[in-house]
């Protein structure tokens, strides 16, 4: 007889699978992904993405962040396709007024790296073949990190967990039940920057399960998150709080190796915004009066032209309804997150957990302090988050525009799915629990694929209330 496959290997070669599937269908779904205007010749899903890929085919086949020649015909008719209603307008370094991309500089300018690359080895152009060269990056950059991504998640995990059946549950949730991969189609900030927390977390975890203190950690979780709060503003609130952390573990190394790091990020970020618009100040930071670079003719943003969401909620308690369980609902579209929740609270006060894990750190190396951080890390950070756009003026309280989720909110995936460890365990135990996690993740999933094709489309929450004259936007 031959001996049976030890059970570490069967729980991987089990993730190995639904990754190889998850990115099968990402991969599959940026083949073919097309605008959803007929008469427009690119396939791109918004003027979110359009604004991006104006600005890398701007940097990659002129050398410049002005988008006019674009977005524009010769004519100056708008171009279909490429126009976006996410610009700004300003006085350029020859004294004219010209239009640039209002998204922040340092990811397109990356991505424009990329392009030449792509332009270079394959001889395509944006301009002229916009569905080969988006559709090749779309796979270089989303697909591939997102892949690899999921696998490192699929160890932490494996790590962090306590049964078979809780640690494939996570890795299926991560696979299927989130709204990372709905967004592999389009090119955006968020999912880059739930791959930067994915590296983050990887490179920390170590140094506090089992004092790993190689220089080398503290300067890769500097450049990961100082890149994701590049990618995400309010991601400033984990970057400060994890320079805390490291500071306490090792103060010459988070000085002289972590603090760098993030320097050399925010460097770039600030060195290519001043590069793209002459002012150190991102474009968002230009919108009072006197000083209002969205105040243009033919402008989206001015007063009286914004409609549907975009108009904000006039009640922030509405609003907190919506974004929680209501049509934009964290937990109603995606209750798998009701999971997180109890299971930061089982971290906090679960004293068996806390024997398991200790007794399990002779071999494994994860004492009960490093779960116990990344409880704390979620906790707090989610709380500061979702206090952050509950309490925004009635301008910002647009559920993120025409997109199929609270997007500003997607980069906090990983930490809550570590965090639902300690409750699937739990459920795994019994056929009723069991089956109760199974029930969320199948809303979870559902609510993903409902979007596949295009994010930036209402949830399906949204569409039913809509459909039955419950909201009216």
């Amino acid at each position: 007889m031959t001996d049976p496959v030890p059970a570490t290997n069967w729980r991987r070669s089990i993730y190995a699978v639904l990754i190889a599937v998850s990115a099968g269908m990402m991969l599959a779904r940026v083949a073919r992904v097309e605008s959803s205007d007929p008469k427009s010749k690119t396939p791109f899903l918004s003027a979110n993405d359009r604004s991006r890929w104006a600005t890398i085919r701007a940097l990659g086949d002129d050398g410049t962040y002005v988008l006019d020649n674009v977005i524009f015909d010769k004519k100056g008719n708008r171009v279909r396709g490429w126009h976006t209603i996410d610009l700004v307008r300003h006085r350029g370094s020859d004294g004219k007024e010209h239009y640039y991309s209002s998204k922040p500089t340092l990811l397109t300018t990356l991505l424009a790296g990329e392009y030449w690359l792509v332009k270079n080895i394959t001889g395509a152009t944006l301009g002229e073949q916009p569905g080969y060269v988006s559709r090749l990056m779309l796979a270089l950059t989303n697909v591939l990190p997102m892949a690899a991504a999921l696998f490192v998640l699929a160890q932490l995990v494996d790590c962090l967990g306590t049964t078979d059946w809780g640690r494939i549950f996570a890795v299926a949730a991560a696979c299927f039940g989130t709204f990372l991969t709905t967004f592999s189609v389009t090119l955006n900030n968020h999912t880059i920057a739930a791959i930067s927390l994915v590296a983050a977390i990887a490179v920390t975890v170590p140094i506090f399960a089992d004092e790993r203190r190689e220089w080398w950690r503290f300067a890769a979780a500097g450049l990961s998150f100082g890149f994701l709060a590049a990618n995400e503003l309010p991601a400033l609130s984990i970057l400060v709080f994890a320079g805390i952390a490291l500071a306490w573990k090792s103060p010459s190394r988070a000085l002289l190796a972590f603090l760098p790091a993030v320097l050399v990020v925010a460097a770039a970020a600030l060195f290519t915004n001043y590069i793209a618009h002459g002012d150190w100040r991102t474009p968002y930071a230009h919108r009072s009066e006197g000083d209002n670079w969205y105040d243009y003719p033919g402008s989206y943003w001015l007063p009286g032209a914004v409609r549907g969401v975009d108009v904000g909620e006039p009640s922030p308690l509405v609003y907190a309804f919506n974004c929680l369980i209501g049509h934009h609902g964290l937990f109603s579209l995606t209750p798998i997150w009701m999971l997180s929740v109890i299971g930061c609270c089982m971290w906090f006060t679960s004293h068996r957990r806390n024997v398991e894990l200790t007794a399990r750190n002779a071999t494994e190396g994860v004492p009960y302090s490093a779960p116990l951080l990344l409880a704390a890390t979620t906790a707090l950070i989610t709380a500061v988050i979702l206090a952050f756009y509950l309490t925004r003026p009635q301008l910002d309280r647009n559920y993120g525009g025409g997109t199929c989720c609270l997007r500003w909110l997607i980069w906090l995936t990983p930490l809550w799915l570590l965090s639902m460890l300690p409750a699937v365990d739990w459920l795994s135990k019994s056929r009723f629990g069991r089956a109760t996690a199974i029930g969320v993740l199948a809303v979870s999933v559902f609510s993903a694929a409902y979007a596949a094709d295009n994010p930036w489309s209402h949830p399906w929450i949204f569409d039913y209330w809509q459909s039955m004259g419950w909201i009216n936007y």
